[in-house]
């Protein structure tokens, strides 16, 4: 058997193992050290390459920044800025039909904008919103499926942990990536709401409204979100004006979503040390993967399965648009069965290589934006697919009396909105690239 055959029985072997219940990093350290065996013939190399790669891998500063997202989520949580939000949003839009289920959204993309994770964001919105929608009525159906979907916004609204992943990955601006990510995830938030209205006049019964709200009680509940809003500006903001590094206006915000957490007098001892374990477990997942990766993509290096691929795509002279749409739907089917962070790391050494071999018109540095937006859009849908999304089973399990198949039924009009909203920016880059072109 020849390298590149090892190299692609790599994914099979994997997709085995995490249908055997392995841990995907695990399944993915186990592959790598044992293809670089076969590769070699010898355990000492690999070894002494695991060594140094283990090293590399978790001092690396550019990483650095995915435990101070995530810790600024906690305290953000802790401060009850989701809570603000979610009550601003409802005082204007719950009178609507279907408008608590819009507002719920809407607090999603504001919750989004500080915290760089989509479960964290759904279950934290889950928690604030599940019990007002079921207050006014709301199907189980449609309560659950609004959460699932508003979750997504987390990793779509910048800072996003994933989009920090793939800049590492690919070697680009993280800046860029987050400033190019701003348009896709407003028109993504829009979309759930459209999708909202839609649905609650298909089906009237599914939800109720909330009375409406004097204008005063209206501003009054706007000046509770005043702390979402000052750091997001200090963060995004000082990442923009070169003030920060994105490193440096993560720890920024950590520490801001702490002191605001202590003026609200909702951080003590206790639950401060529950962030700081509640980071350290996500972190130790997401860098155990990244391990994981890390030792497969050697692996994949030595059988020259990314540079053969490639070589490959471009001697067939396949159209580059049906080469881009065939890797958007495979992204689709895997997110059935992975989760988004696996399949970044696990497919975007093979498949980025393959695709900025091809002409899309583009410089290559916008196309790395582009492409990285899209990928990160459908990872999000990923998160919301049955069977295995996993925004589905963090809001479910939080909604007693609503089935498993119940949240898929109410998902389902969300997914449409996603691919929709896919297919509008895969045909008009413009969209994703304009405010990265008008202000880099």
């Amino acid at each position: 058997m020849s390298n590149v055959e090892l190299g692609l029985w790599s994914f099979p072997v994997i997709l085995l193992l995490i249908f055997l219940r392995i841990p995907i990093g695990l399944a993915m350290l186990a592959v790598g050290i044992g293809g670089s065996y076969l590769v070699t013939g010898s355990f000492n190399p690999v070894m002494a390459q695991f060594k140094s790669l283990t090293h590399s891998t978790f001092s690396s500063y550019s990483l650095s920044v995915v435990p101070l997202f995530l810790l600024m989520g906690q305290f953000a949580t802790l401060g009850g800025m989701s809570a603000a939000l979610f009550k601003a949003a409802a005082t204007w839009l719950g009178h609507r039909k279907g408008g608590v289920a819009m507002a719920a959204i809407g607090a999603c993309a504001g919750f989004g904008a500080i915290c760089g994770s989509s479960l964290a964001t759904a279950a934290t919105m889950g928690q604030v919103a599940l019990p007002e929608l079921r207050k006014y009525g709301y199907s189980g159906a449609l309560a659950t499926g609004t959460l699932a979907a508003g979750g997504t916004l987390g990793i779509l609204i910048p800072p996003s942990v994933i989009l920090v992943i793939y800049a590492i990955l690919t070697e680009q601006n993280i800046s860029k990536l987050f400033m190019a990510a701003f348009v896709p995830g407003i028109l993504a938030a829009i979309g759930y709401m459209i999708t909202i209205a839609i649905y609650v006049r298909v089906n009237p019964e599914a939800a109720g409204s909330a009375e409406r709200v004097p204008y005063r009680e209206r501003f009054a509940a706007l000046g509770g979100v005043w702390p979402v809003l000052v750091v997001f500006i200090v963060v995004i903001g000082g990442i923009y004006s070169g003030l920060f590094t994105p490193t440096e206006a993560a720890a920024i915000g950590a520490a801001g979503t702490a002191i605001i957490s202590l003026f609200n007098r909702s951080l003590n001892g206790k639950n401060f040390i529950e962030a700081i374990l509640a980071t350290a477990s996500s972190t130790a997942m997401i860098f155990l993967i990244v391990l994981g990766a890390a030792a497969l993509n050697g692996f994949l290096a030595m059988s020259q399965l990314p540079q053969v691929s490639a070589e490959w795509v471009t001697a067939q002279g396949f159209n580059p648009w049906v080469v881009l749409v065939a890797i958007l739907i495979l992204y689709l089917i895997l997110g059935c069965v992975m989760d988004s962070l696996s399949m970044i790391l696990l497919t975007v050494p093979i498949i980025f290589p393959m695709v900025t071999a091809l002409d899309f018109g583009l410089p290559p540095e916008e196309f790395a934006i582009w492409f990285g937006i899209l990928i990160l859009i459908v990872v999000e849908v990923g998160l919301i697919t049955p069977p295995v999304g996993m925004n589905l089973f963090v809001i479910n399990s939080m909604a007693r009396g609503t089935s498993l198949g119940q949240t898929y039924k109410g998902v389902l009009p969300f997914v449409a909105s996603d691919l929709i909203r896919t297919v509008i920016l895969t045909a008009f880059p413009v969209i994703t690239l304009f405010l990265v072109r008008l202000l880099y």
